[in-house]
Protein backbone atom coordinates (compact mmCIF):
# COMPACT_ATOMS: atom_id res chain seq x y z
CA UNK A 1 0.00 0.00 0.00
CA UNK A 2 1.30 3.68 -0.70
CA UNK A 3 0.43 6.86 0.89
CA UNK A 4 -1.38 7.72 -2.21
CA UNK A 5 -4.78 6.49 -0.57
CA UNK A 6 -4.02 8.77 2.62
CA UNK A 7 -5.08 12.16 3.04
CA UNK A 8 -2.70 14.73 2.42
CA UNK A 9 -2.06 15.26 6.18
CA UNK A 10 -1.42 12.16 7.02
CA UNK A 11 0.51 10.78 3.93
CA UNK A 12 3.27 13.74 4.66
CA UNK A 13 3.68 12.08 8.37
CA UNK A 14 3.83 8.24 6.99
CA UNK A 15 6.43 10.06 4.04
CA UNK A 16 8.52 11.45 7.00
CA UNK A 17 8.98 8.45 9.42
CA UNK A 18 9.51 6.45 5.98
CA UNK A 19 12.45 8.19 4.79
CA UNK A 20 14.24 7.62 8.25
CA UNK A 21 15.97 4.90 10.03
CA UNK A 22 14.35 3.05 12.69
CA UNK A 23 16.02 5.04 16.07
CA UNK A 24 14.65 8.30 14.16
CA UNK A 25 11.59 7.05 13.65
CA UNK A 26 11.42 6.66 17.64
CA UNK A 27 12.38 9.48 18.27
CA UNK A 28 9.87 11.20 15.33
CA UNK A 29 6.87 9.64 17.37
CA UNK A 30 8.46 10.91 20.29
CA UNK A 31 8.00 14.47 19.24
CA UNK A 32 4.42 13.99 17.98
CA UNK A 33 3.65 12.59 21.59
CA UNK A 34 5.28 15.76 22.57
CA UNK A 35 3.29 17.97 20.24
CA UNK A 36 -0.70 15.89 21.64
CA UNK A 37 -2.82 19.16 22.20
CA UNK A 38 -4.38 19.09 25.87
CA UNK A 39 -7.74 18.09 26.07
CA UNK A 40 -10.11 21.48 26.34
CA UNK A 41 -11.69 22.25 29.56
CA UNK A 42 -14.70 21.73 28.40
CA UNK A 43 -13.78 17.59 28.10
CA UNK A 44 -10.98 18.05 30.92
CA UNK A 45 -14.07 17.91 33.81
CA UNK A 46 -16.11 15.38 32.11
CA UNK A 47 -14.20 12.03 31.32
CA UNK A 48 -17.69 10.50 30.62
CA UNK A 49 -17.42 12.48 27.36
CA UNK A 50 -14.60 10.45 26.51
CA UNK A 51 -14.14 6.52 25.56
CA UNK A 52 -11.27 4.11 26.81
CA UNK A 53 -9.19 2.44 23.84
CA UNK A 54 -9.02 -0.71 26.17
CA UNK A 55 -6.79 -2.38 23.56
CA UNK A 56 -3.72 0.10 24.58
CA UNK A 57 -1.45 -0.59 27.58
CA UNK A 58 -2.00 3.00 28.39
CA UNK A 59 -5.07 4.36 29.47
CA UNK A 60 -5.63 6.27 26.04
CA UNK A 61 -9.04 8.28 25.99
CA UNK A 62 -10.73 9.69 22.97
CA UNK A 63 -13.55 11.54 21.65
CA UNK A 64 -14.67 13.47 18.18
CA UNK A 65 -16.93 16.02 17.67
CA UNK A 66 -18.22 17.05 14.14
CA UNK A 67 -18.84 20.46 13.07
CA UNK A 68 -22.18 20.76 11.54
CA UNK A 69 -22.55 22.21 8.14
CA UNK A 70 -25.91 23.92 7.06
CA UNK A 71 -25.84 21.97 3.91
CA UNK A 72 -26.91 18.56 5.10
CA UNK A 73 -23.87 16.61 5.66
CA UNK A 74 -21.64 16.46 8.50
CA UNK A 75 -18.89 19.37 8.42
CA UNK A 76 -15.24 18.55 9.33
CA UNK A 77 -13.92 15.89 12.68
CA UNK A 78 -12.00 16.68 15.64
CA UNK A 79 -10.62 14.30 17.29
CA UNK A 80 -9.54 14.75 21.07
CA UNK A 81 -6.95 12.26 22.99
CA UNK A 82 -6.00 12.03 26.80
CA UNK A 83 -2.99 10.28 27.44
CA UNK A 84 -0.50 9.99 29.94
CA UNK A 85 2.80 11.57 29.61
CA UNK A 86 4.52 8.51 31.05
CA UNK A 87 3.11 6.53 27.91
CA UNK A 88 5.04 8.34 25.07
CA UNK A 89 4.66 5.49 22.34
CA UNK A 90 0.94 5.81 23.06
CA UNK A 91 0.58 9.72 23.15
CA UNK A 92 2.89 9.77 20.03
CA UNK A 93 0.84 7.54 17.64
CA UNK A 94 -2.12 9.72 18.97
CA UNK A 95 -0.38 12.97 18.44
CA UNK A 96 0.67 11.61 14.49
CA UNK A 97 -3.80 10.57 14.24
CA UNK A 98 -4.19 14.10 15.69
CA UNK A 99 -2.11 15.76 13.27
CA UNK A 100 -2.98 13.38 10.33
CA UNK A 101 -6.67 13.67 10.64
CA UNK A 102 -8.18 17.04 12.40
CA UNK A 103 -10.03 18.82 10.68
CA UNK A 104 -10.78 16.10 8.09
CA UNK A 105 -14.36 15.17 6.77
CA UNK A 106 -15.83 12.11 8.10
CA UNK A 107 -15.50 10.22 3.91
CA UNK A 108 -11.75 11.34 4.45
CA UNK A 109 -11.57 9.45 7.54
CA UNK A 110 -13.40 6.84 6.91
CA UNK A 111 -11.29 5.93 3.52
CA UNK A 112 -7.62 5.53 5.94
CA UNK A 113 -6.57 2.23 5.59
CA UNK A 114 -7.50 0.21 9.04
CA UNK A 115 -3.48 -1.04 8.38
CA UNK A 116 -1.84 2.72 8.10
CA UNK A 117 -0.58 2.29 11.27
CA UNK A 118 2.33 -0.23 10.12
CA UNK A 119 3.03 2.48 7.12
CA UNK A 120 5.10 4.30 10.16
CA UNK A 121 7.78 1.61 9.99
CA UNK A 122 7.66 0.95 13.63
CA UNK A 123 6.80 -2.90 13.62
CA UNK A 124 10.26 -4.01 14.86
CA UNK A 125 10.90 -0.81 16.99
CA UNK A 126 7.72 -1.44 19.35
CA UNK A 127 6.42 -4.63 20.55
CA UNK A 128 3.09 -6.35 18.82
CA UNK A 129 1.02 -5.65 21.28
CA UNK A 130 1.60 -1.69 21.12
CA UNK A 131 1.11 -2.19 17.27
CA UNK A 132 -2.58 -3.56 17.77
CA UNK A 133 -3.14 -0.48 20.14
CA UNK A 134 -2.10 1.93 17.71
CA UNK A 135 -4.31 -0.34 15.08
CA UNK A 136 -7.49 0.24 17.49
CA UNK A 137 -7.08 3.60 18.17
CA UNK A 138 -7.63 4.14 14.38
CA UNK A 139 -10.12 2.05 14.35
CA UNK A 140 -12.04 3.01 17.08
CA UNK A 141 -11.81 6.72 15.89
CA UNK A 142 -13.44 5.59 12.33
CA UNK A 143 -16.10 3.97 14.26
CA UNK A 144 -16.94 6.89 15.87
CA UNK A 145 -16.78 9.09 12.77
CA UNK A 146 -19.02 6.32 11.46
CA UNK A 147 -21.65 6.72 13.74
CA UNK A 148 -21.96 10.12 13.74
CA UNK A 149 -22.54 10.67 10.20
CA UNK A 150 -25.40 8.15 10.41
CA UNK A 151 -26.81 10.52 13.16
CA UNK A 152 -25.71 13.61 11.26
CA UNK A 153 -26.09 12.42 7.44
Amino acid sequence: MTTQALPTALAAIVDDFQALSEPERLQLLLEFSEGLPELPDRLKDHPELLEQVVECQSPLFLTIETEKTDDGPAGVVHLYFKAPAEAPTTRGFAGVLHEGLDGLSAGEILSVPDDMPELLGLTRAITPLRMRGMTAMLGRIKRKVAAASRLHG
